[in-house]
């Protein structure tokens, strides 16, 4: 009988735990995050057989992976089938050059995939265990939806939602505010990282133990597995049908979430060839690939791809953790990372404000292909790669870069570049009439403290 997979904290000061309480702890004791001690693999075969398999049946074989003894089957097949009832279109854009979107969900952005798995996951434990548990996260615009609206009106699970007044689009921002019920949202004139800050700190903090705080964040365990999945149903629906098929992804990255998903992905077993991890100004990252040194972007850079103004991605020290290093909380290395098979694997590139609007205006005229701002860093970065390194590779290497959002949320840069709205998928439909409620904080955390004591 195999064992089930236990999960490590990355600053490795925390006894591993069961995949259910990494779940609903969210962040270490130890304010590390949690990391598979095993990771499983998919053969060759396993990977084939995905072909023609609808999403939902892929991520119930990538998930069942890791939750093997952890779940019963049918259970985890009820879940997946239930969280993934939409499309994941794949776009040719220009050749074997595909764009992913992952814009199709109940909150238009590909933080859906996560959100949703993870809600029902947690739904899931806390009724077998009769408990009621408070979600904290943070959000720079996108995951602050996708988290209210996959736990929105649960009896049991109250949601809190911190959020840069200044940094969020109109339409992100309703998507949060005009719920109600167990969803409070709350306006800090701050950048992200100091809301994630404050999470963070509320996790550590023995006086709000009672509360029974986990976190919807990337930092937690139950939204990196959802997101290993669609790399394998890109790969899956565009392979060649050659024996040494490979891929590369650009993914464009903001607290490395998506990216980790897709690293996890690769050690499963996937043949990914390189991943291009593009990023916006806050350039902390392409920094750390090249010269091997770490420095955080303080105070992070606000770019038109808010949801990537991230100058210190958590997620970072789980890729550390990947290759043999290890990096605290607060961005300190106190063992290096294999710096050479990580340039092997990734090409890391930084896009400017001004590259991202050219993209978008390029994309669309020379290839019918409409792009909001975070998807046109990943496909710039592909460019910037192709610029590089395209003549290393065969002609017709795939190629897929990642649209994390809907172009309709973000209608006032479309429209000045552009000329014209996007279209409103079904999902951002009447938000303009509805009642928004938030409250505003100071950024400190005595306030935010005082406030969950009152509340909750």
């Amino acid at each position: 009988m195999i064992s089930p997979i236990r999960y490590y904290s990355t600053n490795l000061k925390t006894t591993p735990i069961p995949f259910s309480n990494a779940l609903l702890k969210g962040l270490a004791p130890d304010r590390g995050l949690f990391m598979p001690e095993i990771i499983p693999t998919i053969s060759a075969e396993e990977i084939l057989s995905f072909t023609d398999k609808p999403y939902h049946e892929i991520a119930y074989e990538v998930g069942r992976k890791f939750l093997k003894g952890q779940i019963p089957n049918k259970d985890l097949k009820r879940i997946v089938k239930d969280a993934y009832d939409y499309d994941v279109p794949l776009e040719r854009a220009d050749g074997n050059k595909y764009i992913m979107r992952l814009d199709q969900g109940p909150t238009a952005s590909f933080k859906d995939f996560a959100a949703r798995m993870m809600g029902r996951l947690m739904q899931y434990y806390m009724d077998k265990e009769n408990r009621k548990l408070l979600i904290l996260t943070a959000t720079s615009g996108d995951t602050g939806s996708a988290i209210a609206n996959a736990f929105y009106g649960l009896d049991n699970i109250g949601v809190v939602v911190l959020f840069p007044e200044k940094e969020v689009t109109s339409r992100q921002r309703k998507q949060m505010t005009t719920l109600g019920k167990n969803v409070q949202t709350i306006a800090l004139d701050a950048k992200f990282d100091d809301c994630q800050a404050l999470v963070k700190e509320a996790f550590a903090d023995p006086d709000l133990e009672h509360l029974d705080l986990s976190s919807a964040n990337s930092i937690n365990i139950g939204r990196l597995i959802p997101q290993i999945v669609y790399y394998f149903y890109a790969f899956a629906r565009l392979r060649k049908g050659k024996k040494n098929d490979d891929v590369i992804f650009s993914v464009p990255s903001g607290n490395f979430g998506d990216m980790m998903g897709g690293m996890l992905a690769m050690r499963m077993g996937l043949p990914v060839k390189r991943f291009i991890i593009a990023v916006n100004e806050n350039d902390e990252f392409p920094h750390y690939v090249n010269t091997g040194e770490y420095q955080k972007t303080e105070p992070s850079k606000n770019c038109i791809s808010s949801a990537m103004n991230v100058g210190h991605p958590s997620n970072l020290s789980r890729l550390v953790a990947l290759y043999g290093g290890v990096m605290d909380e607060k961005g300190h290395i106190s063992k290096q990372a294999d710096m050479e098979s990580m340039r092997k694997d990734i090409f890391s590139v930084s896009i400017n404000d001004k590259q991202t609007r050219k993209t978008i205006k390029k994309a669309y005229e020379r290839h019918g292909v409409l792009l909001e701002p975070h998807g046109a860093v990943g496909w710039a970065g592909l460019w910037k790669f192709l610029d590089k390194e395209g003549k290393q590779h065969p002609e017709d290497q795939l190629y897929v870069s990642l649209e994390t959002a809907h172009p309709a949320k973000f209608p006032e840069e479309i429209n000045k570049i552009l000329g014209f709205d996007p279209e409103l998928p079904p999902s951002l439909e009447g938000l303009e009439g509805k009642k928004e409620e938030y409250d505003y904080l100071e950024n400190n955390y005595k306030a935010f403290k005082e406030y969950l004591l009152i509340k909750y």
